[in-house]
């Protein structure tokens, strides 16, 4: 018996990765990161920023994703998303880059606090990459 489901990542330009042969994936959700298995009930969650981790078949995988929408029914799970970078493809000087952008968002001075709060966790999530 199968304990695979598919995973399909979608980013305004193009489909970004499809795999099939996936066991778990842990989305950085606002709860808290959530574990996605088989058969798991259906859900729709808004992302934070954070890691998507991919465990499968054919390898685990890391992505940093900056926001999004994640829904999986059916052993379908779709994630939304503007921004997103695999970590394998990430070098310093990129990892550099975001980070002081987000670092100057969360400095500003007209920031409301859900944008604050979002910078936040890009600033704490890009520095754990380090």
């Amino acid at each position: 018996m199968s304990e695979e489901f598919k995973i399909e990542i979608v980013n305004p330009e193009k489909s970004f990765l499809v795999k099939d042969d996936v066991s778990e994936v842990v989305v950085p959700a606002f709860e808290g990161e959530m574990g996605i298995l088989k058969d798991h009930i259906s859900i729709i969650s808004f992302l934070k920023p954070g890691i998507i981790k991919i465990l499968s078949k054919s390898g685990d995988e890391n992505y940093y994703v900056e926001d999004g929408i994640v829904e999986f029914k059916n052993n379908n799970l779709s994630i939304l998303t503007s921004t997103i970078f695999n970590l394998a493809d990430m070098d310093k000087s990129k990892q550099q880059d975001l980070l002081k952008q987000a670092e100057e968002e969360a400095n500003k001075n007209d920031i409301n606090d859900q944008s604050k709060y979002l910078a936040d966790q890009k600033v704490e999530v890009l520095k754990t990459l380090n």
